[in-house]
């Protein structure tokens, strides 16, 4: 006989359980991150590891998203054949209605990051519709429904290569890692699928992002199989690179490696490497006919006790409404920032509008000259607050405007997340200008400084609008000062070492 599963119980679990992850990281990701934090030496990825926890702790309390990019939503759902979905509608349809539900939800709206047209106008479609939906038949009279929300950064940084049969898989994998930057937001996860064919593989290493976090266990036991034994390898050889947290520099990159196989035609070895990064946002749940999915808020005694408030004492405070050329040579990159004061905001779509208006003589509608700008889209406000959750977007994606914007509007500061490109670094050297870091995954953290927000411009872009934030104590980093020097080359370089061992655990293979 049939189990019978309503269309509203289905609708109402993906919402709910879309709104959680927004909110809860896994309780294994927090155990490993803690893990690695009490582990870590060096100073910079060890504060980055520490807002990135309060951050996390704040979410949960505060019950708001940990990271202001809420994701694209994937869908993995395994369907009974003995199951009895009462809908009219498709299932792709269904899950589309869920993501509305949740990300437009008044108590706690989620940022709307997808657009309809990706080739030509590239306009918002405001509700984070629609989702990518996978849909497999499975035996059983059950709906089983994996949801992840992955964020733009860390999806960017997905690499595919059909390898040659005799190739080594973890060679590919470290070297393409060397090469990704920290624009995924490290400390994170690998999803590694290898075999079937190209889109089979890149399938594989999203799925497996899915699965527990188990690699503390695994170092303890030791490996019981050569896959086991390939996770290890990968994470022992990633983590020696030296990356760190956010790119800074220390002894952790990946807190675990996962890996999914199939089989493949005998002349190909697709491979597929998907990055987690720090927001690790998911969950599953069963729909077996008698109700919506239920979710336990996780104890909360789980996340650690971090004091960050230890920056106030040794931090530089900077006042950004008396910015000048003098007081940014004097910044060296690795120091620390607190800003106060007012700064600009905007991302790709206002950095191309700009630029074009500039090429066509047009006036901008903001004064830039000796001023910051920060890279970021935030989540809409609820309640008392000023902005929702406002971390920083990948910098490298600013870069092909930095130069003219720099020579152009006299923009003294920006601020974004992971590395710029050399053309970038060349730019802010000659124009004595900086490039400053705030720790990606520490959105709601980062919202807590800043003290009013308002639209100045292309209010049309929605979350990609020029905002003027007054700020009080933002914590940033000099990734790039004046002189060109960069805090991405030096940190790495500094930390790659071929063997570091602390509490009997080899870090580096």
């Amino acid at each position: 006989m049939s189990r019978s599963i309503r269309e509203e119980d289905f609708v109402r679990s993906v919402a709910d359980a879309l709104q959680y992850i927004s909110t809860y990281h896994p309780p294994d990701f927090i155990r490993h991150l803690a893990e690695s934090y009490r582990r870590e030496q060096s100073p910079a990825a060890r504060d980055a590891m520490a807002q990135i926890l309060a951050n996390s702790k704040m979410a949960a309390f505060g019950r708001r998203p940990m990271c202001q990019d809420t994701g694209s939503v994937v869908a993995f759902v395994k369907i009974g054949m003995e199951a009895r979905l009462v809908s009219s509608r498709p299932l792709a349809e269904l899950v589309d209605a869920a993501v509305r539900l949740a990300y437009t939800d008044p108590e706690n709206p989620l940022r709307a990051s997808m657009i309809r047209d990706p080739l030509f106008d590239r306009r918002n479609t405001r509700d984070n519709t629609p989702a990518i939906t996978h849909v497999e038949m499975v035996p059983g009279d059950r709906i089983e429904v994996k949801l992840a929300a992955k964020g733009g950064g860390s999806e960017n940084k997905a690499r595919f290569a059909n390898l040659g049969p005799s190739a080594s898989v973890v060679d590919w994998v470290v070297e393409t890692v060397e090469t990704l930057g920290a624009g995924w937001c490290p400390p994170g996860l690998l999803g590694i699928g290898v075999g079937g064919n190209a889109e089979k593989a890149m399938l594989l290493a999203k799925e497996s992002l899915l699965a527990p976090i188990d690699m503390t266990e695994l170092l303890a036991r030791g490996p019981a199989s050569p896959l086991e034994e390939m996770r290890l390898e990968i994470y022992h050889k990633v983590n020696a690179l030296g990356i760190g947290a956010q790119g800074l520099g220390g002894l952790t990159t990946i807190l675990d490696v996962k890996i999914a196989t199939y089989p493949c035609h005998a002349a190909s070895k697709p491979v597929g490497l998907i990055p987690q990064c720090a927001a690790d946002r998911h969950v599953g749940f069963v729909l077996d006919g008698s109700g919506p999915a239920a979710f336990t808020t996780p104890d909360l005694e789980l996340w650690p006790d971090i004091a960050i408030d230890g920056l106030a004492a040794t931090a530089r405070r900077v006042d950004l409404d008396h910015l000048d050329a003098a007081e940014v040579a004097g910044w060296k990159a690795g120091e620390t920032l607190l800003l106060s004061g007012r700064m600009l905001t905007g991302r790709d779509a206002a950095h191309r509008r700009l630029v074009d208006m500039i090429q066509r003589g047009e006036p901008l509608p903001v004064e830039f000259k000796d001023r910051a700008i920060y890279y970021v889209g935030p989540v809409d406000a609820v309640r008392d607050e000023v902005v929702g959750p406002a971390g920083p977007t990948t910098s490298t994606r600013m870069d092909p405007f930095t130069a003219t914007l720099l020579e152009r509007t006299g923009l003294l500061v920006m601020i974004g997340k992971a590395e710029r490109g050399p053309a970038a670094i060349d730019a802010i050297r000659r124009h004595g200008a900086a490039y400053l870091i705030a720790v990606g995954g520490a959105a709601y953290l980062v919202s807590k400084a800043i003290r009013s927000a308002r639209v100045l411009a292309f209010e049309d872009l929605g979350m990609e609008a020029i905002h003027e934030f007054v700020v009080e104590d933002m914590p940033v980093t000099v990734a790039v000062d004046s002189t060109g020097a960069s805090i991405h080359l030096e940190g790495p370089r500094r930390w790659r070492a071929p063997e570091i061992v602390a509490d009997g655990i080899p870090l580096r293979s």
